[in-house]
């Protein structure tokens, strides 16, 4: 089997010691089940959540993600729509912080769980 990359394993939210076993129980994509985090890996049996409250720390990161997409939106109003009112930006903001709200608070913990983290990848996990 062919050992997965890095980050082939964060894009697809995937174990930091297996790379196999998925760290939500849902899609990365869905909003179900939005700040559920398996406790075990599926594979490995790693320990996703090492104590009670460990992902509060991935709120910066979720934090991050927000102040570039608020950024982003407002130079792309900026520059391709000739400057529109104030009300437009507000509402594009909000539109688009929903859309890709579960993209941004899932990416944030899988972020902090292989940074923060103590699981290092493990190649003998991969072939059990």
């Amino acid at each position: 089997m062919k050992e997965k990359s890095l980050g082939s394993a964060i894009l697809q939210g995937k174990c930091p010691r297996c790379r196999e076993g998925n760290i939500f129980p849902t899609s990365i994509f869905s909003y179900d089940k939005l700040t559920e985090v398996r406790h075990k890996c599926p594979h490995c049996e790693a320990v996703l959540t090492p104590e009670p409250d460990f992902f509060y720390g991935a709120m910066y990161i979720s934090y991050a993600f927000s102040v570039a997409l608020v950024i982003n939106v407002l130079i792309i109003l900026n520059y391709f729509f000739d400057d529109p009112e104030m009300w437009v930006y507000g509402v594009t903001v909000v539109v688009t912080n929903l859309i890709l709200l579960p993209v941004m608070l899932r990416y944030s913990k899988v972020l902090y769980l292989y940074g923060v983290g103590k699981l290092k990848f493990d190649p003998k996990y991969t072939k059990a």
